[in-house]
């Protein structure tokens, strides 16, 4: 009798899925288009920012302009002069 039980039991919430199976479907195509729409707008915020920190760094650079552009001068002759073959000198070697 055990068995019999079991096996309407297991009928029965069969039938019960198949019955709410298309509530189920219609919940979770709902969660889908939610979460592309989420999507969508996150990848837009997303360059929004990505535009405003290229925006700041332009800035920055444009306002700094006035000390790095002589400093790229200086170091660029520096190299002209500079020898090809010169290598830094080696650091001491301490003997304890």
């Amino acid at each position: 009798m055990k068995t019999f039980l079991k096996i309407l039991l297991i009928v029965v919430l069969a039938v019960l899925a198949l019955k709410v199976l298309p509530l189920v479907l219609v919940g979770g195509v709902a969660g889908l288009l939610i979460a592309a729409v989420l999507g969508v707008v996150g990848l837009s915020l997303l360059a929004a920012l990505v535009a405003v920190l290229l925006a700041v760094v332009l800035g920055l650079a444009c306002a700094l302009s006035p000390i790095w552009i002589p400093v790229l001068l200086v170091m660029g002759v520096i190299s002209l002069f500079k020898k090809l073959g010169d290598k830094p000198a080696a650091p001491p070697v301490s003997v304890t």
